[in-house]
């Protein structure tokens, strides 16, 4: 009890929980995007429930990696050498994602621009709603095992990193949801975010050899990609409307 008042007058362990709240949100971003984009091609009755549990239960996996704080530290310690090259558990978790990120939007784009007359099906089949939830499980564990280093590194308080992963991912679920929506509105920015998940999965394979990309760069080229394509609707939507 008397930790957990120390805590909670503790001016330091206050400044580490916003440090990490917007940090977790910002580095959160590739996720929302894949979340988003997974989600939205399933039937709406099941698009909220399968975003619920997939980031449920990876909050979930999160926090036991934070209980296990001395474990995680361990991933970024190399495990074998290749080609003089140095690989770490973390370095290999982020180019087995990248590659499933790669594969996930190259087959998206694929399923998009093939013509219909040569589509086996007759008609586009929903995903289905075990293996979407198990993939936004997996990928956001991927995508957040920077993260939670990061926070190891930062303080040494367990309930201040806990709560700031609570928050984060709370305000990611809302968001995605969001987003999800807007995605099946506007189905021509499918396509926009796919080509997101194919840089976002290249830079993931490109770290993980070693190459490191800072992420103000990558979220600098989503943020003109996403204006440019703003103003590529706002002009079709202009040119739809009738003459006065």
């Amino acid at each position: 009890m008397d930790s957990a008042q120390a805590l909670i007058t503790d001016p330091s362990a206050w400044l580490a929980l916003v440090t990490l709240v917007a940090m977790e949100i910002v580095l959160g971003v590739d996720n929302l995007i894949f979340v988003a984009l997974l989600s939205s091609k399933l039937p709406v009755a099941q698009a909220g429930r399968a975003r619920c549990i997939g980031v449920g239960l990876s909050l979930i996996f999160r926090v036991l990696l934070l209980a296990g704080a001395a474990y995680v530290v361990h991933l970024t310690r190399p495990v074998f050498s290749l080609f003089r090259q140095a690989f770490s558990w973390r370095d290999l978790i982020l180019i087995a994602g990248g590659l499933f990120l790669v594969f996930k939007a190259t087959r998206e784009i694929h399923v998009s621009v093939e013509p219909k007359r040569e589509l086996k099906a007759s008609a586009p089949k929903s995903p289905a709603f075990l293996p979407t939830v198990a993939q936004i499980t997996l990928l956001d564990l991927v995508f957040s095992i920077d993260s939670i280093i990061t926070a190891v590194g930062m303080t040494d308080h367990v309930v201040v990193m806990v709560i700031a992963v609570i928050l984060a991912v709370t305000v990611m679920l809302v968001a995605s949801g969001m987003l999800a929506g807007f995605l099946h509105k506007n189905p021509t920015i499918v396509m926009l975010a796919l080509g997101f998940l194919l840089m976002i999965g290249t830079t993931l394979i490109a770290d993980g050899f070693g190459f490191h990309f800072p992420k103000g760069y990558i979220y600098a080229a989503m943020a003109f990609s996403a204006a440019v394509e703003a103003l590529n609707t706002l002009v079709r939507k202009r040119r739809k409307r009738p003459p006065d």
